[in-house]
């Protein structure tokens, strides 16, 4: 049976979380469950599961992502995005755009469309319209809850002096499924982090740290970018499963549990093997995840439960 398990973050903090926002959360992960377990219930592929599933909550005004993006320290929205398809181990990934309503969608024509892996801002956002990608005003990204999350962050760097994108932060989406086929498939989109600079990139574009499939194991993580890069996260999780001989809850919780947090960072993964196991281990207050597991059971979950 096909699986599929989404994920809108490792940034949940339980004091911030009003019954609304969780509500609201909740509806819209199994809307992203509900769309990307619809195409591989018509026998459709993992791609087009997990491009399905990230759209949603791309389109979701609760995550790091698309419309719901952080913003920048100049006032702008920078997002990121990648996908990969685990049977081919084809790539495509998007950074740094400001006008693209669906960003995984960029990446996957990236792949798909083009020689190359990986574009970045104006020329990823040419190549979007040359390819048909839907473009949005930078009207369509504001939500007021975000605006204030940078005059916050901006207030305590006038007042602290510091540089308060250092801060960890981990609003990120992504999708890793498996196939009626047997092939499996990861993407992972985000916003990046509130007032980021300098053009700042975190893992999730990044192949092998903060996406990765291939044949037997794919990844989707979400935690401080920084820590997620240097240790290559993705890919050391599927690397731990096809020659260390480790099981994928073992693997994930290597990397997520041990050597993140050794490093100093935070966060956690979804991550799903060719036998449809399904690991989604994390070490913050809480991770916004949603699963459809083999025998077609759905659920959603925030904090640990």
């Amino acid at each position: 049976m096909p699986v599929l398990v989404i994920h809108g973050g490792a940034g949940v903090v339980k004091a911030d979380l009003t019954p609304q926002k969780e509500a609201q959360a909740r509806a819209d992960l199994a809307a992203a469950l509900h769309a990307g377990y619809a195409v591989l219930s018509a026998g459709g592929s993992s791609l087009d599961a997990v491009a399905a599933a990230v759209v949603v909550m791309e389109d979701s005004t609760c995550f790091n992502a698309g419309r719901g993006s952080v913003f920048a320290h100049d006032g702008r929205n920078e997002m990121d995005a990648a996908i990969m398809d685990g049977a081919t181990l084809r790539a495509g990934a998007i950074a740094g755009v400001h006008h693209v309503k669906n960003p995984v969608l960029l990446a996957r024509a990236v792949m798909e469309q083009s020689s190359h892996v990986f574009l970045a801002g104006a020329g990823a956002e040419s190549f979007a319209r040359n390819a048909g990608i839907e473009l949005a005003a930078a009207a369509y990204f504001h939500t007021e809850e975000r605006w204030q999350q940078l005059q916050k962050a901006l207030r305590e760097e006038r007042e602290q002096g510091v540089d308060t994108a250092k801060t960890p932060h981990h609003g990120t989406v992504g999708a890793v499924a498996l196939d009626a086929q047997g092939r499996l498939a990861a993407a992972t989109s985000t916003g990046g982090m509130t007032n980021k600079r300098w053009g700042r990139v975190g893992d999730s574009p990044l192949i092998g740290a903060g996406t990765y499939a291939n044949a037997r194991c794919a990844v989707s993580a979400t935690g401080w970018g920084e820590f997620y890069i240097r240790s290559v996260a993705a890919h050391d999780i599927c690397a731990r499963v096809e020659y260390g001989g480790k099981t994928l809850a073992e693997a994930s919780e290597d990397v997520v549990l041990g050597v993140i947090p050794r490093l100093g960072g935070d966060g956690g993964v979804i991550a799903l093997d060719a036998d449809g196991h399904i690991a989604m281990p994390f070490n913050t207050d809480g991770m916004y995840r949603g699963w459809v597991d083999p025998t077609g059971a759905m659920q959603v979950a925030i904090v640990e439960e």
